[in-house]
């Protein structure tokens, strides 16, 4: 069986599913056998996705983006100021 990976939205959708499972009377390992995912993976997606909606989501999914540009850019600048700085000391 090979690896898959699950969009954020396919994510929350297969979380609701689980809820509306054992809402029905159905085990929680029975509802996460049923949306074709190991509890292992269920419970990693509980904690980072749980309360959360489509829309946020989306948003979460921007920030982190977001996120990693920025820190991209202050370790390019990071480094150019420590070349920078060596350079005007002499020590090149």
């Amino acid at each position: 069986m090979g690896k898959k990976r699950h969009t954020a939205e396919e994510i929350v959708a297969k979380l609701r599913q689980v809820d509306v499972l054992t809402a029905q009377g159905r085990t929680v390992a029975d509802a996460i056998r049923q949306i074709g995912v190991t509890e292992v993976t269920y419970h990693r997606w509980r904690n980072e996705y749980g309360g959360l909606k489509s829309d946020q989501v989306k948003r979460l999914k921007e920030l982190e983006m977001e996120n990693a540009r920025l820190r991209r850019a202050v370790s390019d600048l990071t480094l150019e100021k420590l070349i920078l700085k060596e350079a005007a000391s002499g020590n090149y």
